[in-house]
């Protein structure tokens, strides 16, 4: 699915049309052409600050939240790179703790693109770049790095070993570029991504993960032991133990000793956190406090991950009393994130809208107990699952017969205003709708 960006900024729009003309319009994997590009560029990737590496299906974003909140709670100050974007493509290079600028990212670009022209580049290929760049020249302690896809051949791996990789929830996605047979590597789909994220584990380098079942835990394990790395995972090596709506975190390294209470809602975050706090228990000094672990657990914020929105045009299309919530979550994985983060909760009104390559009903079958009616709805730019066959099938294989297609999220809210019982609502499916609806609502991602 080809990756794209608009900017209100004339001389960045300028950059992002000429990246638009130039990538060839969709995922393309492999180290050859980034590391040429980084090769004309100086090779800015072999000069970043203490920096950790994260790769997942599902959460390594929000992991990242954690990782830089704790780290800035320190005193630090720390680069970021993640993608994709929700609302600007500022969003994806952080600079010293600060979302880039219009004008440093438009001149950063061009000068990436100048160097690109002919080397038929890809949209990520050319922004990680850009991130390396801007990376290696302004000033910081830290830099975290999130993978885009897969692991092994994507376009961070191109960076030297990292001072610690994290790994988070592994589930199927991607399938298209990721379950491909090739000689010698896994044939199982979970144990084919398994071993390709397991690729930017490299030599002499920790990593922590979370647990998994056993054929995936040993192939991230076999991993390990090939390039001599060190693993901490969760479980053998540490814990999250729930308390409420609070966690203790506690390892053979050390445990936290206080309570600490994730701003960020769902089970599944808090074993984000955990993956987190493992990483920064395994990096060369300086360690952070268990006070600065606390302040960053509770600051942490990842917008559209099960983010409640304020306030704004969207959200008054609503009753005052009713919840509205946005979660970018579209595979089965996030799907049964999704069902544990809703359990105890009142059946929701649904708003959904999926990309065209991702599983429909594994996506929404773990928590259709918890949809009271379903509006489905377009993602405008993107290939999506046509919002009418979107209804028939929850109708037909979920057996949810209040199923309705809407124009865009603000028709089906007002179609819910109009005709379905009070209770909260849930727009889901897309990172990219996530991104929309932000942008919608007035609430744009600092």
């Amino acid at each position: 699915m080809p990756d794209h960006a608009h900017s209100s900024d004339p001389a960045v729009q300028t950059q992002l049309d000429r990246l638009a003309a130039l990538s060839p319009g969709r995922d393309i994997l492999g180290l050859e052409r980034i590391a040429e590009l980084c090769a004309r560029l100086g090779n800015p990737q072999n000069q970043l600050p203490r920096t950790f590496h994260v790769a997942g299906t599902n959460g390594k974003g929000s992991t990242c939240a954690f990782l830089r909140a704790i780290l800035e709670a320190q005193g630090r100050r720390v680069h970021s790179y993640t993608s994709p974007h929700l609302v600007r493509f500022n969003e994806r290079i952080r600079l010293a703790g600060t979302l880039t600028d219009d004008a440093l990212l438009a001149a950063l670009l061009e000068e990436v693109l100048d160097e690109a022209a002919d080397l038929q580049a890809s949209f990520f290929e050319v922004t990680t770049a850009a991130a390396f760049l801007a990376f290696a020249r302004i000033p910081a302690d830290d830099c975290i790095i999130e993978v885009g896809l897969g692991g092994r051949l994507d376009a961070t791996n191109i960076i030297p070993p990292p001072a610690v990789a994290g790994i988070a929830s592994l589930g199927i996605d991607h399938e298209a570029f990721l379950l491909a047979p090739e000689a010698g590597t896994p044939g199982e789909p979970a144990m084919r991504i398994a071993w390709e994220k397991a690729g930017i584990i490299k030599p002499d380098t920790p990593v922590a993960t979370l647990s998994y079942p056993p054929p995936v835990r040993d192939t991230i394990a076999a991993k390990v032991a090939e390039v001599g790395a060190t693993l901490f995972p969760e479980g053998d090596g540490w814990t999250v133990e729930a308390e409420g709506d609070a966690f203790h975190w506690r390892s053979k390294l050390g445990s936290v000793g206080r309570l600490l209470h994730p701003r960020m809602a769902g089970a599944h975050q808090m074993r984000n956190a955990g993956l987190a706090i493992a990483m920064l228990r395994l990096a060369p000094d300086p360690q952070p406090t268990d006070a600065a672990i606390a302040t960053g657990v509770a600051k942490a914020f990842w917008p559209g991950r099960m983010q409640r929105l304020g306030a704004g045009p969207l959200t008054a299309l609503l009753p005052a009393s009713a919840e509205l919530w946005l979660d970018g979550g579209h595979n089965p994985d996030a799907g049964v994130a999704l069902a544990k983060a809703l359990e105890g909760r009142a059946p929701l009104h649904i708003v959904c809208g999926l990309l065209r390559n991702k599983d429909a009903t594994g996506f929404l079958r773990p928590f259709a107990d918890r949809i009271a009616s379903f509006q489905a709805v377009p993602i405008p730019g993107h290939e999506h699952h046509d919002p009418k066959d979107l209804c028939h099938w929850v109708q037909s294989e979920l057996g949810i017969a209040d199923a309705q297609p809407c124009d865009d999220a603000a028709a089906a809210l007002r179609h819910i205003a109009a005709h379905r019982p009070a209770g909260d609502v849930l727009i889901c499916g897309s990172l990219y709708l996530a991104g929309v609806v932000l942008g919608a609502n007035g609430e744009m991602p600092v």
